[in-house]
C-alpha cells in the first residue's frame, strides 16, 4: 500500500507515477484509503482541515508522487442569463450554508429536490450531469486560531 504523508502544491518537474481520483468529500478528508488506478491501495495520512486541490501532488512514503484528479459525480447544473436571479440563487444556497461551485452565471450543487425547487423558482434553469464537484472552500479558510478577518 501507497502510504501518502505529505502534499506539494505544484508538480512542475516531478516524475509523476500516477493519478488519485478523489470526489470532493475525500479530498476534504485526512485519512481514509482508497486505490489508484492500477488497483494498489493508498493510505492517506495528511494534516487535518486542509482540502485537497484538483492538481495537487501528493508525496508517498516511498518517493512515488501522486496527481489529485477529480472524479465525477452526480450534481445539479444550475444556470441562468440573468445576474440579479442568479445573486439571489447564490445568496439563498449560503444562507442554508449548501457547498456550491459557481461560474459565470452558473453554479452547481449536489442533487437535492428542496433546493433545486428553489432554484427553479427562480428562473435557474437545472440539469442533471455527471462532473466534477469542487465546491467554495469559504471566506474563513485561511483563517486560524479564530482570527477575524476584517
Amino acid at each position: 500500500m501507497l502510504e501518502i504523508y505529505q502534499r506539494l502544491s505544484s508538480a512542475t518537474g516531478l516524475d509523476i507515477y500516477g493519478e488519485v481520483e478523489l470526489c470532493h468529500l475525500q479530498r476534504e478528508k485526512g485519512r481514509f484509503k482508497t486505490a489508484i488506478f492500477t488497483g494498489e491501495a493508498v493510505g492517506f495520512f495528511l494534516e487535518r482541515g486542509n482540502v485537497l486541490k484538483v492538481g495537487d501532488a501528493l508525496i508517498s512514503r516511498c518517493g512515488r508522487v501522486l496527481l489529485v484528479t477529480a472524479k465525477k459525480e452526480d450534481v445539479v447544473r444550475a444556470s441562468t442569463d440573468d445576474w440579479s436571479q442568479f445573486s439571489k440563487a447564490c445568496y439563498h444556497l449560503g444562507n442554508r450554508h449548501v457547498k456550491v461551485q459557481i461560474g459565470e452565471k452558473w453554479l452547481r450543487i449536489l442533487p437535492d429536490h428542496v433546493l433545486e425547487e428553489m432554484l427553479t423558482r427562480l428562473n435557474m434553469t437545472l440539469k442533471h450531469e455527471k462532473s466534477a464537484f469542487v465546491p467554495e472552500q469559504g471566506a474563513y479558510k485561511h483563517v486560524k486560531n479564530h482570527e477575524r478577518i476584517i
